[in-house]
C-alpha cells in the first residue's frame, strides 16, 4: 500500500490553522505552551500506533509481544494514547493533564517533564469546545514516520517558533533568534563530528540544531555529535527537548535552569568544558546574580565583576570557562558591550591580554525581534592560529541587509559575505581590518568597529578649474537662452 506523505506546505498550514483556532481565548505569546506539547503528543502516539503494528505483523498478531516496551521508542501506558484523549466528550482539559503526566512518569529518563506546566483543565480560558476543536484538528494528519520523516517535521516546528514570534514580536528574542543570524555563528563554528556542543542559553535549541544541520550539509555523522542546553525559561527549554526529539537528534542533554546562578554541567574538578561554544544570551540582563560573582564558586571571574545591571561580560565569561582547552566559541550581543567602560571596560582588557578574542563582526540594525538595535557577534578561540596571534579581526558588515518595511533582513548572500570576509582574514576597504593588539592598547582596548574600519569617502567633486569651466560653460548657455527668448517675444508684441 502507497503511504501518501505530508508537504511541507500542509504541515505548515495545519500548524498555522492551530494557532487561530486558540486565538481569542489564549494570548498569543502563549500560544506555544499549548500547541508544541499537542503536537509532541501526537507525533508520539502515532509512531507508537506504527511501531505496534509493525511488531504485530512480525509476530503473526501476537498482542503482547507488539506491546513489549523494546519495540517502542516511548512507552505510551494505558488511557494516555491520542485516541483516548479524543474519544473523551467532556472535561478535555483533565484527560490531557493526566496523558501527558502519564508519558512523562513512563519515560522519565527521556521526557520528565518535557510537557510544561500548561493549565489544560483551566476552562476559562481552554473550554471543551475549544480543546475538542483542537484535538480534532490535530487528528486529521497521520503524524508517523512513514508519512512524515522527522526533518519535515523538525522543520516545520521551526517554522511554527517563527511563526509566534512574528505574532508576538515584542517577546520573540527571548526565544528565538533569526535563523540567517544562527547560521552564520553555525558556519564561523565550524562544529566537526564527535564534538560537544554546548549552548548556555539555548532557547528552543535552534543554536544547537544549528550545528546538526551544519553536519547535515558538510555530509558528516551528526549523530557523533553530543548537545548541550540550559535554558531558564521553562515553555523553552521543554520546547528545545521536543525539537531536538522531532529532528531525530539522540544524543542530547538540555537542562531548565539559571545558567548564571546555577550552571548544569560539571565534572569531578569544575565546570564541563566543550569543543563549541556558541548562544545568543538575554542583552544586557539585569538581575543576573552578580552578588555571587566576586567569589564565584565555579571560577568563572576570570576577568572581573561585571556590573549589577548588565550580565553580558558575565556570559562571555561563563563560556570562555565553558571552552575545552582547543575550544572555540560564537556569541552575539548588543554593540554596547564593546565600548562600554568601568567595569566592563577593566574585563575587556583583560580578555584581550589574554589573546582568546579573534573577531568582532557588527551585524545590521533591526533584523532581531523586539529590538531596532544592530548586534554584533564576537569569535573566541582557546587556540588561536599563529597568523592570528596579538590581532583582532574587524569586519563591519551593517550594510548587509535587506531593509523592510518593519524589519530588516540578513539574506543567505549576506551570509556568505561575511562569512567569505571572515574567513579569508584579509582587509577589505570599508569592510575589514585586520587590526594589531598595539592598535588595540591605542584605544583603551576599546572594540567599537569604527575606530577600526574606517569609511573611506569617495570625493567626487569638480576641481576649482574645472568647476569654474563648468560655470562659464552655463553662463554663456544662459545667455544665448535668453538672447533667443527675447527674440521670440519680441515677434509675438
Amino acid at each position: 500500500m502507497t503511504v501518501t506523505k505530508i508537504t511541507t506546505s500542509q504541515l505548515e498550514q495545519y500548524l498555522s490553522r492551530a494557532a487561530w483556532i486558540l486565538k481569542g481565548p489564549v494570548d498569543a505569546s502563549d500560544f506555544k505552551v499549548y500547541i508544541f506539547p499537542l503536537l509532541f503528543f501526537k507525533r508520539i502516539s502515532d509512531v507508537y500506533d506504527e511501531e505496534f503494528k509493525q511488531a504485530l505483523e512480525e509476530s503473526e498478531g501476537d498482542l503482547e509481544y507488539a506491546s513489549l516496551p523494546e519495540f517502542h521508542r516511548f512507552v505510551i501506558p494505558e488511557a494516555c494514547h491520542w485516541k483516548d484523549v479524543r474519544e473523551t466528550t467532556s472535561n478535555i482539559g483533565l484527560a490531557i493533564e493526566k496523558a501527558l503526566r502519564g508519558i512523562e512518569q513512563a519515560n522519565q529518563a527521556f521526557l520528565y517533564g518535557i510537557f510544561g506546566d500548561a493549565q489544560w483543565s483551566n476552562k476559562n480560558k481552554l473550554s471543551d469546545r475549544l480543546l475538542i476543536d483542537l484535538i480534532e484538528h490535530f487528528s486529521q494528519y497521520n503524524l508517523s514516520n512513514s508519512t512524515v520523516d522527522s526533518d519535515m517535521l523538525g522543520n516545520s516546528y521551526e517554522y511554527l517558533i517563527k511563526h509566534f514570534a512574528d505574532l508576538t514580536n515584542k517577546k520573540a528574542g527571548e526565544f528565538y533568534t533569526p535563523r540567517s543570524v544562527v547560521h552564520l555563528l553555525g558556519r564561523i563554528l565550524d562544529p566537526h563530528e564527535g564534538e560537544t556542543i554546548y549552548d548556555p542559553a539555548c532557547g528552543t535549541g535552534g543554536m544547537l540544531l544549528e550545528c546538526v544541520n551544519h553536519l547535515k550539509d558538510n555530509k558528516e555523522d551528526y549523530r557523533t555529535l553530543k548537545l548541550y542546553g540550559q535554558e531558564k525559561n521553562l515553555t523553552s527549554s521543554s520546547i528545545a527537548r521536543m525539537n531536538m526529539f522531532l529532528h531525530g537528534v539522540e544524543d542530547f542533554e538540555i537542562c531548565r535552569g539559571d545558567t548564571l546562578r546555577e550552571p548544569a554541567f560539571f565534572v569531578a574538578d569544575g565546570l564541563k568544558t566543550f569543543d563549541c561554544v556558541i548562544a545568543n544570551p538575554p542583552f544586557s540582563l539585569k538581575q543576573w546574580g552578580a552578588e555571587n560573582w566576586s567569589n564565584d564558586p565555579y571560577g568563572r571571574n576570570i576577568a572581573g565583576v561585571p556590573p549589577k545591571g548588565n550580565g553580558d561580560m558575565a556570559w562571555i565569561q561563563h563560556m570562555i570557562k565553558s571552552m575545552s582547552k582547543t575550544g572555540r566559541m560564537t556569541v552575539v550581543l548588543p554593540h554596547g558591550a564593546l565600548f562600554r567602560k568601568g567595569a566592563e571596560g577593566k574585563i575587556r582588557k583583560a580578555l584581550l591580554e589574554m589573546d582568546l578574542l579573534e573577531a568582532v563582526i557588527g551585524l545590521g540594525s533591526n533584523i532581531f525581534y523586539g529590538t531596532q538595535l544592530a548586534a554584533c557577534v564576537l569569535v573566541f578561540k582557546q587556540k588561536k592560529e599563529s597568523q592570528k596571534k596579538k590581532k583582532v579581526l574587524f569586519i563591519d558588515a551593517s550594510e548587509e541587509i535587506r531593509t523592510g518595511r518593519a524589519q530588516n533582513f540578513l539574506e543567505p548572500a549576506h551570509v556568505q559575505k561575511i562569512y567569505d570576509w571572515y574567513r579569508d582574514y584579509k582587509e577589505v576597504e570599508n569592510y575589514v581590518k585586520v587590526a594589531s593588539m598595539e592598535e588595540v592598547m591605542e584605544n583603551d582596548y576599546n572594540l567599537n568597529i569604527p575606530l577600526y574600519v574606517e569609511k573611506i569617502i569617495e570625493d567626487n567633486l569638480p576641481s576649482v578649474e574645472e568647476a569654474l569651466s563648468d560655470l562659464k560653460t552655463a553662463w554663456d548657455e544662459s545667455l544665448k537662452a535668453e538672447k533667443k527668448f527675447k527674440k521670440i517675444l519680441k515677434n509675438f508684441i
